[in-house]
């Protein structure tokens, strides 16, 4: 199995979860500058599979790249790491 074979594995908070079966996640990095060398965050937002509507707003997971489940989700849930707090 080659290194282009294996799916990416990210980890980010869950900042919506309003759709059916489908939660939005907010994935940070940080990143050098090309050319001053200071660190920037930059993030993306992706919306994962989610097959039993266990997510919340504010839980951090764990997502696996798929195939495409729709026009924009080509994420999977793999686990929930941490729980948001209850309010």
């Amino acid at each position: 199995m080659t290194d282009q074979n294996r799916a990416r594995v990210l980890t980010g908070r869950v900042v919506s979860d309003k759709m059916d079966k489908t939660v939005t996640v907010l994935i940070e990095r940080r990143v050098k500058h090309p050319v001053y060398g200071k660190y920037i965050s930059k993030s993306s937002k992706v919306k994962a599979h989610d097959e039993t509507n266990d997510c919340r707003m504010g839980d951090l997971v764990t997502i696996k790249e798929s195939r495409p489940l729709s026009k924009s989700k080509t994420w999977v849930l793999v686990n929930i790491d941490e729980r948001a707090a209850e309010i």
